[in-house]
């Protein structure tokens, strides 16, 4: 039983690092800081056909958007783990 909890844990833990990792790097390709905006900002960027393409997130998979839009906002300006360059 500990070794599955334990697995479970490791895999959970894997896989949360991974899709930041892919946000980061797809954030990154795409000139995007997650600290330049508020989250509201990021979801309504993400809601709007127009602002897909000004941001060029049309070009995505709808996995590859998902990952995205949950790392941007996970690190937006007002949340508690914001990332913004030079801090």
């Amino acid at each position: 039983m500990k070794k599955a909890l334990l697995h479970l844990c490791f895999t959970v833990t894997l896989f949360a690092y991974t899709s930041c990792e892919q946000g980061a790097k797809l954030a990154q390709k795409l000139h995007l800081v997650p600290g330049a905006k508020a989250s509201i900002q990021w979801k309504r960027i993400f809601q709007n056909e127009h602002r897909k393409k000004r941001y060029n997130l049309h070009t995505l998979s709808h996995k590859e958007i998902a990952v995205l839009k949950d790392y941007l906002i996970k690190h937006a300006a007002d949340s508690p783990q914001p990332l913004v360059p030079g801090l």
